[in-house]
This record gives C-alpha cells, sequence and structure tokens, in this order.
C-alpha cells in the first residue's frame, strides 16, 4: 500500500511540475509577445498593437509548444504566418474567381491580385533566408517588396468608381502581418 501511494504522489509530482513549467512557457512568451508588440506599435503608427498581439498569440497557441523566447524566435513566427497567410489569399482569390456575379474588370483585377500574392510568396520565403543568415537590410527589403501586393491589389479596384474590393480585409491583414515583420526586423538591426 504504502509503495502504491509513493508511486502516485511521483507521478503527481511529475505531472503538477511539468503543468506549472509549460504555464510558465506560456505565460513568458506571452509576455514577449505583449512586449514586443507594444515597443513595435509605439514606434510604428501603421500597426496594431491589438492585431499584432492577437495574431501572435493565436500562431503561438498552434505551435504545439514551440513558444518563442526571443525576438528573433518571433520574427520567424510572424514571417511563417505572413507566408501561409499569401497562400491563403491565392486560394480565396481562386474561389472568387469561380463565381460569376463578378464582372470583367472585377475578375481581371482579381487575376492582378492573385499574380501579385503569387510573387509575394517567394518574395517572403527570400526574406526567411535572408533573415535567417542575419542579411536583416536584406530580409528587410524582400518584406517591403511583399507588402506591396496589399495596396496595390486594393488600388486596382480603386481605379474604377464604385468598384469594391472582395479583398479589403484579407489585404488589410496581409499589410498588418508585413508591418509587424518589418518592426521586428528593424528593432533586431537597430
Amino acid at each position: 500500500m504504502r509503495s502504491l501511494f509513493s508511486s502516485f504522489s511521483k507521478i503527481f509530482i511529475t505531472i503538477t511540475i511539468t503543468f506549472l513549467m509549460l504555464f510558465h512557457c506560456t505565460i513568458g512568451s506571452n509576455n514577449l509577445i505583449q512586449n514586443s508588440c507594444k515597443k513595435a506599435s509605439d514606434g510604428d503608427p501603421n500597426l496594431s498593437y491589438n492585431f499584432c498581439v492577437a495574431s501572435l498569440e493565436e500562431a503561438n497557441s498552434k505551435s504545439h509548444g514551440q513558444s518563442p523566447d526571443h525576438l528573433e524566435q518571433l520574427v520567424l513566427v510572424s514571417l511563417n504566418l505572413t507566408i501561409s497567410n499569401a497562400t491563403n489569399i491565392n486560394s480565396i482569390i481562386s474561389k472568387l474567381l469561380k463565381d460569376k456575379q463578378f464582372d470583367k474588370y472585377a475578375r481581371d483585377c482579381l487575376k492582378g491580385c492573385s499574380e501579385l500574392y503569387s510573387d509575394a510568396i517567394p518574395t517572403l520565403q527570400e526574406a526567411l533566408c535572408a533573415f535567417r543568415s542575419k542579411d536583416f537590410p536584406k530580409a528587410n527589403v524582400e518584406v517591403s517588396s511583399a507588402m506591396d501586393a496589399s495596396s496595390t491589389c486594393e488600388d486596382g479596384f480603386k481605379d474604377k468608381k464604385r468598384e469594391v474590393s472582395p479583398l479589403r480585409k484579407e489585404n488589410d491583414v496581409f499589410f498588418q502581418l508585413n508591418v509587424i515583420s518589418l518592426a521586428f526586423i528593424n528593432t533586431l538591426s537597430n
């Protein structure tokens, strides 16, 4: 009976310690996210603090316990999130192009946006490679170049009066994700 109690105690203590360590890591990564987003949003009027925190905390929660503990890791999370977002936007555009509700002008705009986002993906992958090799100026240039996809896509729809972009929300999110990456990269290069 005593050995059973002793075994149970050891298991309970092990589980408790593991839980506390995981809880501490989550709190630490959230503090890193909040502090980094605060500093970045204070230095860039285009960056929404709430969006930054929500995006990175969501990405962190999906990383299966691989919590970032340095700003460099947050940049990697941010860049990968932006690449994933661009890929998702291209999927949305493909679905919209199959929708018959859009006239020729809107369809041409969507095709242009698809090309922009298709080009943005390898550009962001280049930024990721440059960042990993500590070439922060090149990473900055690549992210800045990719970020243009959102505004150029949006501007295409504005060229025709009363044309409303069906990608406005997606373009805004993509822009914000790029601003986060740029702000973090610039913090590291200073």
